[in-house]
């Protein structure tokens, strides 16, 4: 039993010694605060697409102030899911 508690030990230095060696990730981004129901949307952009291609200039939610919007995601499109 004394070899199988040294090889466990040896791995577990190795692999905390391989952990120590690699450079640490930055730290991500605090995640912006959830909308509440009824809350005005922030202003963004984003590329728009018709049935047709992609269009030349992106979509802002600015350009429709004052207009009901609607917006709807297939996070499934163009995939094989």
């Amino acid at each position: 039993m004394r070899p199988l508690c040294i090889a466990a030990g040896l791995t577990a230095a190795i692999a905390s010694a391989a952990t120590a060696q690699q450079p640490s990730a930055p730290a991500a981004p605090a995640p912006p605060p959830a909308l509440e129901v009824g809350a005005v949307a922030p202003d963004f952009t984003l590329p728009g697409a018709t049935r047709f291609g992609a269009l030349r200039a992106p979509i802002r939610l600015s350009d429709f102030k004052g207009k009901t919007v609607v917006l709807a995601f297939f996070f499934k499109a163009r995939t094989r899911g």
